[in-house]
């Protein structure tokens, strides 16, 4: 498998074997719903949440470093989250994501706040729906914290596996993913922190 990358772009490209690929897309997949097999109920929220914030500090940096750079002239940020699956921890790092935005927006001092596109990935077979059941919620969080309700911030799904193609070139400005190293064709060995293709890539071990 190859990573490819540049500034605002990033997909996988998947091994000679497409076809085996395919498959695999048909066979690995969560459980949708809300009953007790479903991976909402069984994914161990409290711990994938613990895991999360103890790598959070490395995401508010990217998010920081992104924004002085760029924050100034963008009207709208296009964010993507590979392999959100469904369930309470779904949108946990797109929240985080929009929290470092609108902390820098009031450190750089810019008054008008740019709007924010989320594109959530994951196979097709996962269970979107139970995701959009819970943006009423979300967006109405994020109007009582920052005043940011759902015309400015557009959530949106984005099927379709992480091996293949996703969006167009340039189009993306930040993309996040959390446990998909295990997902990797190949085991790279490193045993830090690993820096890709001109620092747009972080990989944490």
């Amino acid at each position: 498998m190859n990573i490819v990358s540049d500034q605002f772009s990033f997909y996988f490209l998947p091994t000679s074997n497409s076809s085996k690929v395919l498959e695999m897309e048909q066979i690995l997949h969560t459980n949708g719903g809300e009953d007790e097999e479903s991976y909402a109920k069984n994914s161990i929220s409290t711990l994938l949440r613990s895991v999360f914030m103890n790598v959070n500090h490395e995401l508010n940096r990217s998010i920081q470093e992104f924004c002085q750079a760029n924050l100034a002239e963008a009207e709208c940020i296009r964010v993507a989250d590979l392999g959100c699956a469904s369930g309470p921890n779904t949108l946990l790092a797109v929240e985080s994501i929009i929290d470092s935005i609108n902390r820098e927006c009031h450190n750089l001092d810019i008054l008008k706040l740019p709007n924010i596109q989320v594109f959530l990935n994951d196979l097709m077979s996962n269970d979107f729906n139970s995701i959009f059941k819970l943006l009423p919620s979300f967006y109405q969080k994020l109007e009582e914290s920052y005043g940011r309700g759902s015309r400015s911030c557009f959530i949106a799904a984005m099927p379709g596996s992480f091996y293949g193609r996703l969006c167009p070139d340039n189009s993306m400005h930040f993309i996040h993913s959390s446990y998909s190293l295990h997902w990797l064709s190949q085991v790279r060995q490193s045993p830090a922190l690993l820096l890709l293709t001109r620092t747009t890539i972080y990989l944490l071990p």
